[in-house]
């Protein structure tokens, strides 16, 4: 299969275009609902189906607004009951249900059809293409830090997904996260917080707005960690798949004591999926070292200990932040509710109770998986073999421009001498 030819398949893992890279992979049907009732919208948006995600969100802007939903929901948790009738305007709140409770459960059924879709398109394995350019933007499979990512949308919602090169979805969290910190006076409340002035801190947020800010923002640092780890799988897939078509021939002659003194070397080496490696591959081709001549293997990786976090090199493919997240964000909402009753404010109750709920999260998450936790060493595996044949004359140039480029490892291979010479 050409790359002329990727979107021929009947399914494909993912799709790289101008305003970011769409993607299939597994998730978890219950975890995109909990989003989906934390804000009708962003379970959708999660599974990139974003022309539905953004209906259900603007709508849920829009009717919670002329509903009063979030002044009853606030007085509800605080046991005023008359005032949160009082404030609740019927006409718009029965046309809110039914579609609240739509919007959680075709959020759980889309997860686990495109959960079926994701296994057969794997199964395809079409090809891909992993760059994109035109007249205003660049876009491009690589691997970055999970972490960066999240800490970015925590900074502001929406940078994380623009680090990343998710337009459409940073556009939009930045847009409304712009309007939902303007109308709910957090700033201003944020300052008063600061200095100590918690009763006037208080008494500058709107509660109506303020409420949305906790699912919001930590949807956003969620989304951006979880993009940010299937992108870096999605890059060692495609360019396992490009090494398989391009640098695994038949012509390729494997080492052998049959062939010593011919005139022939190898230099095999060891790296990590990255842009580097590809780098390497074609300067040694640059240097005149035919493609029938390199081989290029990406191994197969066995199964490891989850870590509390994923890196830019190292995935499990299951998310330990799924829980912390989801907790986290429940006890900041009901922090945010009950801090107006205490004097630190809701501000800081909120932080408290996202702190709280993350560590709880975090160790319900580890008590699961206590059974898959094993030890193993600090060092990085290699995850990609190199074998390059070239003349004896070559040799070192080939070594010094796979250093260059980030090998873990490089050893010169002198079939039938009486050493090896290593680096």
């Amino acid at each position: 299969m050409t790359l002329k030819n990727y979107h021929t398949g009947r399914r494909y893992t993912a799709y790289v275009n101008t305003l970011g890279t769409t993607q299939l992979h597994l998730r978890s049907p219950w975890v995109v609902a909990f989003w989906s009732m934390m804000f009708p919208g962003l379970g959708h948006v999660l599974l990139s189906k974003y022309l539905r995600g953004y209906i259900l969100f603007l709508w849920e802007v829009f009717i919670n607004l002329q509903g009063h939903i979030n002044m009853a929901i606030f007085h509800s948790f605080l046991g005023d009951f008359e005032a949160a009738k009082q404030v609740l305007d019927t006409r718009w709140a029965l046309i809110y249900i039914p579609v609240y409770f739509f919007a959680i459960w075709d959020s759980f059924r889309s997860a686990v059809d495109l959960n079926n879709q994701y296994v057969l398109a794997a199964r395809e394995n079409g090809a891909l293409k992993p760059f994109k350019l035109d007249a205003v933007e660049i876009n491009y499979l690589d691997k970055k830090c999970p972490i960066t990512s999240a800490l970015w949308s925590m900074v502001t919602p929406g940078l994380g997904q623009l680090s990343i090169n998710r337009l459409a979805s940073a556009f939009f969290m930045l847009t409304w996260a712009m309007v939902i910190v303007f109308l709910s006076n957090l700033l201003p409340a944020v300052h008063e917080t600061w200095v100590g002035n918690f009763a006037q801190g208080k008494m500058l947020l709107n509660v109506q707005w303020f409420l949305n800010i906790p699912s919001v923002y930590f949807y956003a640092a969620y989304d951006a960690y979880v993009n940010t780890v299937e992108g870096n799988k999605l890059f060692d897939r495609e360019q396992a798949n490009f090494f398989k078509r391009r640098y695994q021939t038949s012509n390729f002659k494997m080492p052998s004591l049959k062939r010593s003194g011919s005139g022939c070397m190898y230099i095999v080496s060891t790296f990590k999926h990255s842009i580097m490696l590809e780098q390497a591959i074609t300067a040694v081709e640059q240097k005149g070292i035919a493609r029938e001549n390199i081989l290029a293997v990406s191994l197969d990786k066995r199964d490891e200990k989850q870590k509390l976090f994923d890196s830019m090199h190292q995935s499990d493919g299951i998310s330990i932040l799924d829980v912390p997240f989801i907790l986290g964000s429940f006890l900041a909402l009901m922090g945010a509710i009950y801090g107006f009753n205490f004097y630190l404010g809701p501000l800081l109750w909120g932080i408290i109770g996202f702190i709280v709920g993350a560590a709880l999260g975090l160790a319900i998450k580890l008590i699961i998986n206590r059974k898959h936790i094993r030890y193993r060493s600090q060092q990085q595996n290699p995850e990609v073999v190199l074998i390059v044949e070239c003349g004896e004359n070559e040799a070192d140039t080939v070594k010094d421009l796979l250093w260059e480029h980030d090998a873990m490892g490089v050893r010169k291979l002198e079939l039938g001498r009486s050493q090896a010479s290593a680096s």
